[in-house]
């Protein structure tokens, strides 16, 4: 039997970094609707069934409904602070549909924060997921240079504590295993793993691969100024 798969796009109005980041113009848009897009894109190919937004600002609210995304529900004022959990704030959106009849095998949390990430992203992600038997999936990017080999913790009195333990091997980087990194663009949770153990990431996820340039997570003026760049640059 086919899964049902439910979307969440965790949008809160406060921002430290980049004030009203989920909703400041990016190239012409909100920031927010390029998730909304290529969400409603997954569903339109019959790949995604269901799309929400879940923010604690009307203004987010009301511009989200302009591009064609569900608003069923404002979020509470406990789930406004910068401190909650994002597994929360999904528990929560899960649970409102649930009390009114809609239930869902998985949760894909798409953070507004990754507007280079497609349609055919969320539809790869999902259907690598229904192929192998896995509580969770995420989406990584490949980084040759993120391997472990140059990365050190300090220790007492400036002791740099190496992360690898082959660190001064001398070992050749075209022999070093590339490493994936987490970029946030997708993340899918069974309703189990949600439940069970309030988490959005299980022990082993499934790493669905990114392109590097498509896995800019938006944190800060610089990483918007860069996609910004980047979506004229590919314009």
């Amino acid at each position: 039997m086919r899964k049902k798969y439910l979307g969440v796009i965790p949008a809160r109005g406060g921002s430290k970094g980049v004030p009203k980041k989920n909703i400041k113009d990016m190239n012409g848009k909100p920031l927010i609707a390029y998730t909304i897009e290529a969400a409603l894109k997954s569903m339109e190919d019959g790949v995604l069934d269901r799309l929400v937004v879940s923010t604690d600002s009307e203004e987010i609210a009301e511009i989200s409904r302009t591009f064609g995304a569900d608003v069923p529900f404002m979020r509470p004022d406990y789930l406004g602070a910068d401190t909650v959990k994002s597994v929360d704030v999904i528990l929560h959106a899960l649970s409102f549909l649930e009390e009114r009849g809609e239930h869902y095998d998985a949760v894909i949390t798409l953070q507004p924060t990754s507007p280079m990430r497609t349609a055919e992203d969320l539809t790869g992600g999902i259907k690598m997921y229904d192929e192998y038997d896995c509580d969770s999936l995420i989406a990584v990017y490949e980084d040759v240079k993120a391997n472990g080999f140059n990365y050190y913790r300090m220790g007492e009195n400036n002791a740099g504590i190496a992360e690898h333990r082959e660190h001064n091997t001398g070992i050749r980087r075209q022999d070093m295993k590339p490493m994936y990194i987490r970029n946030g663009a997708l993340y899918i949770s069974s309703n189990s793993l949600l439940k069970n153990r309030k988490l959005i990431i299980g022990d082993i996820p499934l790493l669905y691969v990114m392109p590097k340039e498509r896995s800019v997570d938006v944190d800060s003026m610089q990483d918007f100024e860069y996609v910004e760049w980047l979506m004229k640059k590919n314009s």
